[in-house]
């Protein structure tokens, strides 16, 4: 079995009982995956499984088999900053920065998945494309990642950034 993680290919584990997060952190050394609550409730450990965001905790890394994980790591082309990692820096979308990897991660998926026109709980037309990305609509989508820090205004600032320079 192999996965590919962040471009390169890797086995997996042959215990089938390690989660993602563990292989990505213990095996792998990618330490910008945090452990959070380690039971699905915080998002600080979200990845990108194939361009879906899951949650790596309650993911286990057989089920990675076959598929591409983006890490935080991997967000980057090259050297520079993923736009979501340079507006955080420019919004101030975090403060004590320990679930931020998570809510990057997040955020691009959400991004994509607005683009592709999935609507949300709160999505007020469900038919106008594209979906009209508000504060309200961020701050619903983004909702299974927790900051503790109160960071939520400059993450909503961040993504909201994004998303309009990706319309233009």
């Amino acid at each position: 079995m192999a996965i590919r993680v962040n471009g390169t290919e890797v086995t997996s584990p042959e215990d089938a009982r390690i989660s993602l997060l563990d292989l990505l952190r213990e095996r792998l050394h990618l330490t910008g995956t945090k452990v959070g609550c380690n039971q699905g409730a915080c998002g600080a450990c979200t990845v990108l499984l194939d361009g879906e965001r899951v949650l790596s905790c309650l993911t286990l890394a057989v089920q990675a088999d076959g598929r591409e994980v983006t890490t935080i790591e991997g967000l980057a082309d090259g050297e520079g900053l993923h736009p979501l990692q340079s507006a955080f820096i420019a919004h101030d979308g975090f403060q004590c920065g320990y679930c931020t990897p998570g809510q990057i991660c997040a955020a691009s998926a959400m991004l994509r998945e607005v683009a592709a026109g999935v609507p949300s709980y709160v999505t007020a037309d469900l038919a106008e494309m594209p979906i009209a990305l508000s504060r309200e609509e961020i701050r619903e989508r983004m909702s299974g990642n927790l900051c503790r820090c109160g960071a939520h205004n400059g993450i909503v600032e961040a993504i909201l950034q994004v998303a309009r320079e990706q319309a233009a």
